[in-house]
């Protein structure tokens, strides 16, 4: 794992000039890889590159970044694993390549001279994102792996052509302008996180996952189109046209074998090597097969909470005690788990508020104490269904989607007559006359169900199902949300049914734009590597394959996974409720960080900032902590939003500095509600 930048430039200047300047933009991915750095330039070309190295495999000088291929006609800079590497090593062997190191990075470049660049791609498994100079054609490749595990940004800026692993490379050329595209921010208040291609600034982009594009001088100020070597939606539609047709221990049989390949090639490292463990389905299960292909105790790392409603941590404990692993777990408490938070912005430099990030870094935190390398459970949920909105939803949308538009837009309408408010206080009521009743502060679940029920398509019903909120313009000055996936797309895999539908756009769309966000930044801010078996595109094309009825059955998710890891660990250590990966965000705004909050969303800072709209915001700020409504996620967003602008918007540059210390407040009433 590293951390890789780069520019193509028509700009006048030296060699000196422009080692100096790619330097300078790779100082700023020092925490992604504090193992190694390296530039190379050709200045009559006006290519730089430069890299960052975290050493896995092969970390002696051989492995050194930017790498040449022997003929010396491509340079690399990359960043991730080809897993398979061992075996395309072998069979370019055998067809005369000698090799000087024992790196994937230079089995890359022998497949690149050996095959060409798109049959290479079609044969590495592995994750990655790499920038490659063809010294011959004197053009600059971009590539990006099939799920979008390691990111990449890329633009012009002037005469210059930029690209780096994080926003902060691209950020530290002299060119770049920092102007903010507001028209990404509608899209951030709904998602959370800015989804791909679009990135925060105006004129960059994300490289879309399984893509890859061709820039050369001659293209100065031309944005490239990227082009797929691989489509998850093509394989979901083979997946519906040739399911798979055995038994049901066949089917468990198959993943079994799959996955235990998946994690058995993600296990070389020359470094030391464990895994997140949670104890729930996912982890447990490669957790397994780690200890069934190690001589030795896998090494395992948890979190706790001493909130019981948030914390796993003993059932990870007993998860462990069964495969007898070398466990390690540490417990959070808000005074150690809040000074994060004003570190977020640094560590994910565009605004991003999955607030899961924060256990998501003290995990990797505490995890990078003992290895450099962790498997993660990522991909299992989108893959096996394992969500409980694809219940919740997909069987919602089975007992209405019958109706006629008409009459489900009447009724989406009943629904939205009373505000979120006055249906919360209307099932307090209710909860006064009957205490036991099952009513949980029902008025945003209910306009989100008016939402869906008033959809014109399955893409339309997925968004309204996923939208953390339906109004961006509500709280947002001048804005436009520009085209997505999910919001211009009518036309896609034709599902029978909305679960597998949400399930396929959760993966294109959910699983890279915030899930790998999250685990790669929190992991490269403190130089960790997370692995994800469940990514390996062989167990997504065989997953796509699966009937339904072994994903989601009686009520349970990730049936087929499940029944593998029965083979491997008692049902009672496993069989509970989800909790997720969460904090309880919602509470600390009202009690510990509530004195950071309120600096942030001052009503004369967002007015003269002119991002929100002040009334708006203030008027939640108040529902919040009054406890009218749970308004943590929006909340959340805004105040990512606001101190993203106040560590990025202006210069200079810094890298990451230690974590300062907060000073926890008072409580204050607790918060009723929840956004589903």
């Amino acid at each position: 794992m590293c951390g890789i930048t780069g520019l193509l430039t028509s700009s006048p200047a030296s060699e000196l000039e422009l080692k100096v300047l790619v330097n300078r933009m790779a100082g700023q991915l020092a925490h992604r890889g504090p193992d190694d750095s390296g530039v190379w330039v050709d200045q009559q070309s006006g290519v730089a590159f430069g890299h960052r190295r975290l050493a896995i495999v092969d970390p002696s000088s051989d492995g050194h970044q930017p790498m040449h291929s022997a003929s010396g006609r491509y340079v690399i800079v990359f960043n991730g694993e080809v897993y398979n590497f061992s075996d395309l090593r072998s069979e370019l062997e055998a067809l005369g390549h000698a090799f000087r190191g024992h790196s994937d990075t230079e089995v890359m470049l022998a497949a690149i001279e050996q095959w060409g660049v798109e049959e290479s791609l079609r044969r590495f498994n592995g994750m990655f994102a790499f920038g490659l100079w063809d010294r011959k054609e004197r053009r600059l490749h971009l590539f990006r792996d099939r799920l979008g595990e390691k990111p990449l940004y890329y633009g012009w800026m002037g005469k210059s052509f930029l690209f780096g692993s994080e926003l902060k490379a691209l950020v530290a050329h002299p060119d770049f302008t920092r102007e903010i595209d507001r028209n990404t921010l509608p899209m951030y208040i709904r998602y959370s996180c800015i989804p791909t291609p679009y990135s925060i600034y105006r004129g960059i982009h994300k490289l879309p996952p399984a893509s890859g594009l061709t820039v050369r001088l001659s293209d100065e100020g031309i944005s490239p189109v990227p082009v797929p070597y691989w489509s998850a939606e093509e394989v979901a539609r083979r997946g519906m046209m040739e399911p798979f047709t055995g038994s049901t221990e066949e089917a468990v049989d198959g993943l079994d074998e799959l996955l235990r390949n998946a994690v058995r090639i993600r296990m070389v490292a020359d470094v030391p090597l464990g895994a997140f463990l949670s104890g729930g389905v996912d982890s447990s299960t490669l957790v397994a097969l780690m200890q069934a292909q190690s001589a030795q105790p896998v090494k395992t790392f948890s979190i706790g909470f001493h909130e019981e409603a948030y914390n796993e941590a003993q059932h990870a404990a007993a998860v462990a005690r069964h495969l007898e692993t070398d466990h390690t777990e540490f417990y959070v408490s808000p005074a150690e788990a809040m000074p994060v938070i004003p570190q977020l912005s640094t560590f994910y430099d565009e605004p991003f508020s999955d607030s899961s990030q924060i256990p998501t870094y003290l995990v990797s935190a505490l995890t990078r104490g003992h290895v450099t390398v962790s498997l993660s459970g990522d991909g299992a949920d989108e893959l096996f269904g394992g969500y409980r909105w694809y219940f919740v939803w997909g069987n919602t949308w089975n007992k209405v989607g019958w109706l006629p538009q008409s009459v489900r837009r009447a009724a989406s309408w009943g629904l939205r007559v009373l505000s979120p408010q006055k249906w919360n206080r209307l099932a307090g009521f209710a909860r006064a006359a009957f205490p036991t009743a099952p009513i949980n502060s029902p008025g945003d679940k209910l306009h989100r169900l008016a939402q869906m029920l008033s959809a014109r398509d399955s893409f339309s019903r997925y968004r309204a199902v996923v939208s953390a909120w339906q109004s961006p313009g509500s709280i947002l000055q001048a804005a436009h949300e520009p085209p997505t996936f999910l919001r211009d797309r009518y036309q896609g895999p034709d599902f029978p049914e909305f679960c597998r539908h949400m399930m396929f756009l959760d993966v294109v769309t959910y699983l890279p734009d915030d899930i790998l966000v999250k685990v790669d930044r929190a992991t490269m801010a403190v130089a960790l590597e997370a692995r994800a078996p469940y990514l390996d595109h062989r167990v997504v094309e065989f997953a796509a394959r699966l009937p339904l009825s072994m994903k989601l059955r009686h009520g349970e998710g990730k049936w087929a996974l499940r029944r593998v890891l029965d083979r491997y660990v008692p049902k009672q250590l496993i069989e509970r409720p989800k909790k997720g990966f969460a904090l309880p965000i919602a509470e600390w705004l009202c009690g510990p960080v509530r004195e950071w909050s309120e600096e942030l969303l001052q009503e004369d800072r967002l007015r003269r900032e002119e991002y929100f709209r002040p009334n708006a915001v203030r008027e939640l700020w108040y529902q919040h902590l009054s406890g009218q409504r749970d308004l943590s996620h929006i909340l959340w967003a805004v105040l990512m939003f606001q101190a993203w602008l106040e560590r990025w918007r202006k210069p200079p540059v810094e890298t990451v500095s230690a974590l300062p210390t907060m000073t926890p407040q008072s409580a204050c009433p607790s918060v009723g509600g929840s956004v589903v």
